[in-house]
């Protein structure tokens, strides 16, 4: 296998890897949908929650390809409000942006939980104001 190939399957292996972890992801009394889609020169993948109160809120990382360079971003936002934001990390070696992917994943993966519940907790409050 040359390295081309190597470096596709590792990407491959790595894309499934984040979706795996963004399928983990759930909450009792919120709607979620897997989302995954491929742009020119990369993808997105992650999961889309749909809180009661109609807001939406998305766990997501990019992974993208210029001419040079590896391309690997990280957020979570409900609507347009950013919950975690990582800066775009760049690299030249396929096998570096991997570790940053890995990086990434888990920087947006680990508080998603705890995000969701204050997001609920937001929700509980305003309705108990009423």
């Amino acid at each position: 296998m040359d390295s081309e190939s190597r470096a596709a399957a590792g990407l491959l292996a790595a894309m499934s890897r984040a979706a795996a972890a963004f399928d983990e992801l759930r909450h009792p009394f919120v709607r979620r949908e897997p989302l995954t889609y491929f742009q020119p020169g990369g993808w997105t993948t992650g999961v889309l929650f749909t809180l009661p109160d109609g807001r939406a809120v998305r766990f997501s990382v990019s992974f993208a390809h210029s001419e040079t360079f590896f391309h690997v971003s990280g957020e979570a936002m409900v609507e347009e409000r950013a919950l975690v934001e990582l800066p775009t990390r760049s690299a030249e070696n396929v096998h570096e942006a991997l570790a940053m992917l890995e990086e990434q994943v888990g920087e947006v993966v680990s508080p998603a939980r705890w995000l969701l519940e204050q997001l609920m907790e937001e929700i509980a409050e305003e309705v108990t104001e009423f």
